[in-house]
C-alpha cells in the first residue's frame, strides 16, 4: 500500500469530520472522567482524571492549541492495566478522533507534571477505531503514546518524545509519515499490522523499530534513522521471515556497524534478517517535521 494512497484516504476522512463538527458546542478547561458518547469538541486545557472510554458512537474533535493533560492515576491503581491497556490514565477510543493542530498551535498530550518521567500516563488507546487522525500533535511522558488495535490511523507532522513507546500497534492499517520520534525508549513497535512508515526522523531512541510478530503488507522507506542507544531494529520471537527496510538512511552507519545495530537472524538463527540494501546515501529532504516544536 503506497504512502500517497493512504494520504488521499486520510484527507477524505478529514473532510468528513470537518462537516460533522458544524453546530457542535464546546467548553474550555474541563476534567474528563468515565464513559463518553456522541459528539464532543475539546479545546483549552483538558484534564484526564482516570481511564476514559469513548464509545463506538463518539466523534471527538480536538481543536488546535488544546493541551490534553493526564492527571496521576488513582492511588489504588484504578482503571485497566492488563494488555491492551497500560498503567496510568488512558483515553480508550472506540469511535472516531480528529486531532489536527497547526504549526503555530500544536495539540499537546502530556503529563500534568512537566517534570514527570516516561510512563506517567498510559496511552491514547485506539480499540477498533474506524478513523483516528493526528496531525501537528506532541506526545510526551506516556507509557505508549499512541497504541492502536484493529484501527485505521493517520499520524503526520507530530512529535513523540520522552515516552516508553512512541507508537505501538497491532493488526491496524496505519500511516506514519513526516514525524519526529526522539528520546523514547522504543520509537515504533508493532505486532502484525499493515503500516506505511515513510519520511520520518528517528533520533536518540534506545530502539528505533521493534517488530514483534509476522509483519505483513508493510511499506517502510525514506526514513532517517539516527544512531540508537541500543538497537536500530529488534525482531521478536515470532519474526522468522526477512523484513525489507530498503531505501532508508542510517546516520553514521557503515554496512558492518549497521548490521551490528540489528537484533535479527544474524544474532539468533531462528529469526529472519533485516534486508537494508540498497540504502539511501543521503537523507530525504522530506523526512521529519516541516515545523519546529
Amino acid at each position: 500500500m503506497s504512502c500517497s494512497f493512504l494520504t488521499l484516504k486520510r484527507y477524505l476522512l478529514l473532510g468528513g469530520l470537518c462537516l460533522l463538527m458544524v453546530g457542535c458546542l464546546f467548553g474550555k478547561d474541563q476534567t474528563i472522567r468515565g464513559v463518553l458518547r456522541g459528539e464532543h469538541v475539546w479545546q483549552g486545557e483538558v484534564y484526564v482524571a482516570e481511564d476514559v472510554v469513548l464509545e463506538e458512537d463518539v466523534r471527538l474533535t480536538i481543536l488546535p492549541g488544546t493541551r490534553v493533560r493526564f492527571l496521576p492515576a488513582e492511588a489504588d491503581g484504578g482503571g485497566w492495566i492488563e494488555h491492551p491497556h497500560f498503567p496510568g490514565n488512558e483515553l480508550i477510543i472506540k469511535g472516531q478522533v480528529h486531532a489536527v493542530g497547526t504549526a503555530e498551535k500544536p495539540i499537546i498530550f502530556e503529563a500534568v507534571d512537566s517534570s514527570a518521567s516516561a510512563g506517567f500516563w498510559g496511552a491514547i488507546n485506539l480499540v477498533g477505531s474506524p478513523e483516528a487522525i493526528f496531525e501537528y500533535c506532541v506526545f510526551r511522558q506516556a507509557d505508549s503514546a499512541v497504541h492502536s488495535w484493529d484501527s485505521q490511523v493517520y499520524i503526520e507532522q507530530s512529535l513523540f518524545e520522552d515516552n516508553l513507546v512512541g507508537i505501538r500497534f497491532n493488526a491496524s492499517e496505519i500511516l506514519i509519515e513526516h514525524n519526529l520520534l526522539r528520546n523514547n525508549h522504543t520509537a515504533v513497535r508493532f505486532h502484525f499490522g499493515s503500516p506505511v512508515i515513510c519520511e520520518n526522523e528517528f533520533a536518540d531512541n534506545a530502539v528505533n523499530l521493534f517488530v514483534t510478530s509476522h509483519p505483513r503488507d508493510y511499506h517502510i522507506e525514506n526514513n532517517t534513522f539516527g544512531s540508537p542507544l541500543e538497537y536500530n531494529v529488534v525482531f521478536g520471537e515470532e519474526v522468522p521471515e526477512d523484513v525489507s527496510l530498503l531505501r532508508n538512511y542510517w546516520i553514521k552507519e557503515t554496512p558492518s556497524t549497521l548490521i551490528d545495530s540489528f537484533y535479527d537472524g544474524r544474532r539468533s538463527p531462528y529469526l529472519g534478517k533485516v534486508v537494508f540494501e540498497p540504502q539511501r546515501t543521503t537523507p530525504s529532504s522530506q523526512a521529519g517535521l516541516s515545523w519546529t516544536p
